[in-house]
């Protein structure tokens, strides 16, 4: 009989590792936009260490609320590069990571968690340069019964996550690239970048058109006084 909830799933998408990695020096704004900021995660998920860019090929988790079974076994079954996006279910209440889970974590090549829930050992995380961007921290230890799914889609801050999405995180916040689209989108920061700096020069050169502005106000009806 079919158990519901709790199951095992074979991850069929993963990006490329020599793609993954042209996204390194990418910031989340440009991807974003490019994106329609329509695949950011919201601002309730933090970052909790001290350094250190997130990027990385998603190993889903949803589980249920307080409880980290599934994480364990998402744990042992993570390639290097990947990282563990866990869908908690938004709830505080118990930790779903702590220190003992970082360290096996960095020993299997794990590049970081992202946690829909909350963490603990606060310390540990703060300290170093291992990424983790959580809803909350608390003292209070998980649970290891179950339910849970690997390799699912969850949602994750107000967007979905599929097995596989290339997930990107620095200081201002959470992105979320679909595995399909990314060489798409690669191309486009690139241009975008090379757009700004057009701008930037602009600006210091006090060459910058400014021009679209009032015609955008003409253009929305709005009137002087």
């Amino acid at each position: 009989m079919t158990n519901f909830g709790f199951g095992i799933f074979p991850r069929t998408k993963k990006v490329d590792e020599k793609l993954i990695k042209q996204f390194e020096h990418v910031v989340t704004p440009h991807v974003s936009d490019n994106l329609n900021r329509m695949f950011a995660a919201d601002d309730t998920l933090r970052p909790y260490h001290k350094k250190g860019r997130l990027l990385g090929s998603a190993l889903t988790v949803k589980t249920r609320p307080g409880d980290n079974l599934m994480v364990h076994k998402a744990i042992d079954m993570a390639e290097p590069g990947d990282i563990l996006v866990v869908d908690a279910g938004g709830d505080t209440t118990n930790a779903i990571v702590g220190e003992i889970m970082l360290r096996l974590s960095q020993k299997k090549g794990i590049k970081g968690f992202v946690i829909n829930g909350a963490i603990r050992d606060l310390a540990a995380f703060q300290d170093g340069d291992f990424p983790v961007y959580a809803k909350g921290v608390t003292h209070r230890g998980p649970y290891k019964d179950g339910p849970g799914e690997i390799n699912v889609p969850i949602s994750l801050g107000g967007t979905i996550v599929y097995p596989g999405d290339i997930v990107l995180g620095d200081e201002d916040g959470l992105v979320i690239i679909p595995s399909e689209q990314a060489g798409v989108i690669l191309e486009k920061v690139k241009q975008q970048e090379v757009n700004e700096q057009n701008i930037m020069k602009a600006i210091a050169e006090g060459t910058i058109d400014r021009s679209w502005v009032d015609e955008t106000l003409s253009r929305k009806g709005c009137k002087y006084q």
